[in-house]
């Protein structure tokens, strides 16, 4: 672990490890960056050809197949105008394009289908939260035309294999697979390398997370040229701001504070795994920046016990297949250990 990270935790407003946010705060290159800003640069539109290339270069894409965008979000939400808008001359009762997801997932998915006037389709989890393969594809129909997965999944952490994302692109040959990405950062499986074998994937990724850049909103989509050309067709000009904009070519720049923080990543799993095995809890293991614990049927009374103490993390317990369960952000180990610490004392109270 580095030892800028090695320091008692500063509550301030209290310990947020319920948004999954980087918990350390971004490289200190980005603040110089957002310093450098002159009063031309803000009064200007910005151009966005460097940053496109700096963060093509970082991805080893090409430039055409990239779609910087404001916020993963906003990512999301071009894969469902371009794909989910009702075809012109449609009849109303020839029904409605229809966005598959599978549950439990990030809620945006859900909001950017109905959103556009999409018919949402939800997959139910497995009880190990692995993707339902077979279910999933059984859901397909002829008129799905956005399947949207995240990998490492939320809550869960879990990887989607390669195979399985590959056969359910297969079996929508018109539509789109959109693979969120938001936590690659976190692990060493990804996607991306794959992109040139199904040109109806689309893999998302966000530098909110293991970058720290959650308030300046940026995000990016990759993936074949035509289909990041029909997705840039569905969203305005100049939606990153310079701020995002000089603050991502900073932060790709400093790739040894990247990796300070997925070291503090690394060791803070390993203690709330440690700590889940001494205490007989349950837990997924996760490729992400968090741990799904399950706590038990006083899931939502822990973590408001847990909040009165200004230490946030989120209950998730009423999803699908998260019965039970809170969400823990692993981030910088003195953090992880003071929520530990206080989840120990709450959980023996309630013993």
């Amino acid at each position: 672990m580095s030892s800028q990270y090695q320091r008692e935790p500063e509550l301030g407003d209290g310990l947020r490890l319920h948004l999954n946010e980087n918990t350390g705060g971004c490289s200190p290159r980005v603040i110089d960056a957002l310093r450098a800003l002159s009063p031309m640069d803000a009064a200007v539109y910005p151009d966005y050809a460097h940053v496109n290339a700096v963060c093509a270069r970082h991805l080893g894409v090409d430039p055409s197949r990239l779609l910087l965008t404001n916020g993963l979000d906003e990512g999301i939400l071009a894969a469902a105008i371009a794909y989910l808008q009702r075809e012109p001359g449609a009849s109303a009762d020839g029904g409605r394009p229809e966005g598959l997801i599978v549950e439990p997932c990030f809620g945006m998915y859900a909001d950017c289908i109905e959103a556009v006037g999409g018919r949402i389709v939800r997959v139910s989890p497995r009880g190990d939260l692995e993707l339902p393969l077979e279910s999933t594809l059984a859901a397909i129909t002829p008129r799905t035309r956005v399947l949207y997965l995240t990998s490492p999944g939320n809550p869960s952490g879990l990887l989607i294999p390669a195979a399985a994302i590959h056969a359910l692109a297969r079996a929508l040959p018109e539509g789109l697979v959109f693979v969120d990405e938001a936590y690659a950062d976190f692990t060493d499986a990804h996607f991306l390398a794959e992109l040139g074998r199904a040109p109806n994937v689309v893999v998302g990724r966000t530098f909110a997370k293991a970058y720290g850049l959650a308030a300046l909103r940026i995000g990016a989509v990759v993936g074949d040229a035509a289909v990041i050309a029909r997705l840039r067709r569905s969203l305005p000009p100049y939606s990153i701001n310079v701020a995002a904009a000089v603050a991502l070519e900073a932060a790709l720049g400093d790739q040894a504070h990247l990796e300070a923080y997925r070291a503090e990543v690394r060791a803070s799993k390993a203690h709330i795994y440690a700590f889940c095995n001494r205490l007989g809890l349950t837990y997924v293991p996760s490729e992400a920046n968090f741990v799904l614990v399950r706590v038990g049927p006083r899931a939502s009374a822990i973590v408001e016990a847990l909040r009165e103490r200004r230490i946030f993390v989120r209950d998730r317990s009423g999803e699908p297949g998260c019965a039970g369960c809170i969400r823990i952000t692993a981030g910088i180990v003195a953090h992880t250990d003071a929520c530990l610490s206080a989840l120990e004392e709450i959980l023996c109270a309630v013993a």
